[in-house]
């Protein structure tokens, strides 16, 4: 296949995300068409501990960030030569790992000179939507739900989104993974409860969710009652940890799904969106079967989304000056 080489072909946009556990590139089109998409999990390492360790983390993106821009190349058929702009998550995340993919996305840009384009992670996530075969165009309601974060955003045009609702202590992807510890499941937890979910009755435990003013979340209250429910079955827990699994599944969903309606509601959206990890959930995908949701892979961290990103946003002049940040500005 011939390579199109600057300006003769499609505007070619690399993407590199690096702001948790994975290490990720990819090259996107500025039609929003996925020309590859390269993910490589840490989960395996991080997983004897139950969660990301974030020293850890940030020298294994060490490792892996420049192999994994040259398979992404590979994969698409590309070369720097023919990549217009570079875009890379800059936050919120670790700021360790947010720093490997920073520093490798600006030696890039320095060296062939090409624009630099900064992207805030959970624009990203949004953006997701965005990407070919199926883009969603705004306005809508979106729900965005992730291990460090819990959202519910009003997405009135590409590139921004006014924040309507958040969590006020855990994400409900952190519940996942904390619920999972304590039920002595694997990690990623989310993963492994929407599993274990599945042999379970939802309905054998009843797990309150707190309800708090406005369109926040909340969910420290219900994995401190999967705790104490855990605690008063010592003997039983074994026999009774796909019901737990389910009623504690259960329970966050059903919070994420009647604050977003409630949302819905107040805002007179006609079109929900679903995004981040947790958006892989298949009991939340079927608790909001009329709501958008990007493929399994794309709601997961991935690079596709940071690049689909940069279509909407503007390169920065002084880029080597450009800082990481851990939460969001």
């Amino acid at each position: 296949m011939e390579r199109p080489g600057p300006g003769t072909g499609p505007l070619l946009i690399l993407g590199i995300e690096t702001s948790c556990d994975e290490t990720a590139a990819a090259v996107v089109t500025d039609a929003g068409e996925i020309r590859s998409s390269v993910v490589s999990s840490q989960a395996h390492l991080h997983a004897p501990f139950g969660g990301v360790v974030p020293e850890v983390a940030s020298r294994h993106h060490l490792e892996l960030v420049l192999p994994v821009v040259r398979e992404a190349l590979d994969e698409a058929e590309a070369t720097l030569d023919d990549v217009e702009r570079v875009a890379v998550t800059q936050g919120p995340g670790l700021i360790g790992a947010l720093l490997v993919g920073l520093s490798a996305a600006k030696a890039l840009a320095w060296a062939r000179s090409i624009p630099l384009v900064p992207v805030d992670h959970l624009q990203g996530h949004v953006a997701s939507l965005y990407l070919a075969p199926d883009p969603l165009e705004p306005p809508f309601l979106c729900l965005l739900a992730s291990g460090g974060h819990t959202l519910l955003l009003d997405v009135q045009e590409h590139g921004k989104f006014d924040v309507l609702g958040t969590t006020l202590d855990d994400a409900a992807g952190e519940a996942f993974d904390k619920g999972a510890r304590l039920l002595g499941l694997g990690y990623p937890g989310g993963a492994e409860i929407d599993r274990l979910a599945r042999e379970g009755d939802p309905e054998a435990f009843v797990f309150p969710v707190a309800r708090v003013p406005g369109l926040d979340f909340s969910f420290s209250g219900v994995k401190t009652a999967l705790l104490y429910e855990i605690r008063s079955l010592p003997d039983e827990l074994e026999a009774l940890r796909a019901d737990l699994a389910a009623s504690y599944q259960r329970a966050i969903v059903r919070a994420l799904v009647q604050r977003t309606l409630e949302a819905a509601e107040r805002t007179g959206a006609e079109r929900i969106a679903v995004v981040g990890g947790v958006a892989a959930n298949s009991e939340l995908r079927a608790a909001l079967p009329d709501a958008v949701a990007p493929p399994p892979e794309l709601c997961t961290d991935n690079a596709a989304m940071i690049a689909s990103a940069a279509r909407y946003a503007e390169p920065v002049g002084r880029y080597l000056a450009v800082d990481a940040y851990a939460q969001s500005l």
